[in-house]
């Protein structure tokens, strides 16, 4: 559009010079290099200055948008001249404005904007700068180049107090920070949810309530599949998110509550119907990444006693879809769905019995069994929900596997590390590791599974010493938790060993998730590829071959959403 957006309380406020534009429209100025340094360097922002300005930015966004025959006072057909006006307003713009409505510069730790519209000088110029925002909501949402878009959303930033003075604008903006925020580059989506979390922190009444509902329906559509690449975007959401919904708890509760039951509802049609469609609207990606969002969420707004009731009802869930199908292809699902139990348990100091379903796999699975097959490409349990048949014949699957387990393990003894009751919390593992020791054969599985064990039982024997010096009888609550805080101060031998495999272990997730596959040792023979016509000539000799590949292989068609799939 090349026209401002005309709202029905402000057509009032249109200046005598505005209305001569519309009714005697004068013939388009070329906007040229000369005049844009005059408006840069000769002249005082003035009321007429910053109109002119406004008028031909209105004209730049027009071209971008393919209004060019809108009339406008001003026209752009030069690519150097455009980018040279966009540049000019958003380095200089939000000053000029400013300094216009004679609006003070806020003091150091001031944290409470302060708005235009407290200027005596803001109804006169309400339209010019009404123009101008929404115009710049206009060049955001037409442009692509990443650092463009980055650039205007610094600027959109710092114009973020003229856009809680107009309601509509403000809509506007949010929606199209909403997009960027779930879709752009690294750099885009940090500058959009700041850009988001400035807004709702400061008219938290208006606009927080319906930018969550968006935020989490936009999160839910990115996480429909996981790959190496959308990983680290997933998880940027999640934090984002959470730290959004920890602006309003009371706000966030309703949210949650009718989400997490929203979960449950689709768990329990699964369970009564046991039906290959309920299944998969539990087993999932959206499923299992929208039960990570709630657990983290719970995780960063505790201690609160307003959501502290939902940390049952979740935990329920979680376990529901654990047992929903508990079979060996879907172990990453469990794996996942432990993981999740953990964070939520480690930061909400709430127990949760994470372990039974890591023990139940080392009693459940042969690992003495020779694999049916090799492969030199190990499995990324952080991107994968199911395995097929082949991959459970194969190596890398029950090296993967053990190499998780000790990690989930190790990070769920590492949370109750200081407690005052660990050496009973862990004695079911250490029988359960015993016998795994007792009966595998494979040595590299001996060997990570014996470093576990001599780890948990190092710190019982800590954790039973310094029990024995206590003056002090367990129902002593107050007592307990002075003496379990000290032992966290001080550290234990597991919390130790912990924070320095957790560094080594964070460098080999990165470059599992990045896709680098740990083959810098291997020589490989150059394979030589077949052209397309030899293909085609060998498909057409031997097509009974290439009639179906095995139905093992296709694992995807369980997250392949078709409506009853979404959360």
């Amino acid at each position: 559009m090349c026209e401002a957006d005309d709202d029905d309380d402000d057509d009032n406020d249109e200046g005598e010079s505005g209305k001569k534009d519309v009714k005697k429209p004068r013939e388009a100025t070329k906007v040229t290099e000369a005049m844009i340094e005059n408006w840069r360097t000769g002249l005082r922002p003035t009321a007429k200055l910053i109109r002119d300005i406004t008028q031909a930015f209105k004209a730049a966004v027009a071209t971008t948008k393919g209004d060019s025959e809108e009339l406008c006072r001003y026209t752009i057909s030069d690519s150097a001249v455009f980018n040279s006006l966009i540049l000019f307003c958003i380095n200089d713009m939000h000053a000029a404005l400013n300094k216009m409505l004679k609006l003070k510069a806020p003091e150091k730790g001031q944290k409470k904007l302060i708005l235009p519209s407290s200027s005596p000088r803001w109804q006169k110029n309400q339209i010019d700068i009404k123009m101008y925002i929404a115009g710049v909501v206009q060049l955001l949402s037409s442009l692509t180049q990443s650092t463009v878009v980055a650039a205007v959303l610094r600027h959109a930033n710092q114009m973020v107090p003229y856009y809680l003075c107009l309601p509509k604008q403000c809509r506007h903006f949010l929606k199209s920070l909403i997009k960027h925020w779930s879709t752009g580059e690294e750099t885009v989506r940090v500058l959009a949810f700041l850009a988001l979390n400035k807004i709702c922190r400061n008219k938290q009444e208006i606009y927080l309530n319906s930018v969550l509902k968006q935020m989490y329906i936009a999160y839910v559509k990115n996480c429909k599949f996981t790959s190496p690449n959308t990983l680290p975007m997933i998880n940027f959401m999640q934090r984002t998110l959470a730290e959004m919904y920890s602006l309003d708890t009371q706000v966030s509760y309703q949210h949650a509550f009718i989400y997490i039951r929203q979960l449950a509802i689709h768990l329990r049609n699964a369970m009564n119907l046991k039906k290959k469609e309920t299944y998969q609207s539990v087993y999932n990606w959206q499923y299992v990444h929208c039960l990570y969002l709630w657990c983290r969420v719970l995780s960063t707004i505790y201690p609160s006693e307003v959501l502290e009731p939902l940390i049952y009802p979740l935990c329920q869930v979680i376990i529901g879809c654990i047992k929903l199908v508990p079979i060996s292809r879907y172990y990453p699902l469990r794996l996942h769905c432990v993981r999740a139990i953990i964070l939520l348990s480690a930061n909400t100091k709430t127990y949760v019995p994470a372990l039974p379903f890591l023990l139940e796999i080392l009693q459940r699975e042969d690992f003495n069994k020779k694999p049916g097959r090799m492969s030199i490409k190990p499995i990324n349990f952080a991107v994968i929900l199911k395995l097929s048949k082949t991959n459970l014949q194969e190596k890398a699957y029950k090296d993967g596997l053990v190499e998780q387990l000790y990690d989930l393990i190790l990070e769920y003894f590492h949370t109750q590390a200081c407690s005052v009751g660990f050496p009973e919390l862990a004695l079911p593992t250490i029988v359960q590791l015993k016998a795994f020791l007792k009966e595998c054969k494979v040595a590299n599985y001996c060997k990570q599974m014996r470093q576990l064990l001599e780890k948990i039982q190092e710190n019982c024997s800590y954790i039973t010493g310094r029990r024995q010096k206590a003056a002090f009888g367990v129902a002593d609550v107050t007592a307990v938790a002075a003496w379990e805080k000290q032992v966290a101060e001080e550290g234990t031998s597991l919390t130790k060993y912990y924070s320095q495999w957790k560094k080594l272990r964070e460098k080999e997730i990165q470059l599992e998730i990045s896709g680098k596959e740990r083959m810098e040792d291997l020589n490989l023979p150059e394979i030589k590829r077949k052209k397309a016509e030899e293909k085609k000539a060998d498909k057409k000799e031997f097509k009974g071959l290439f009639e179906s590949d095995s139905d093992d292989d296709d694992d995807d068609d369980l997250f392949k959403s078709k409506g009853k799939a979404s959360c």
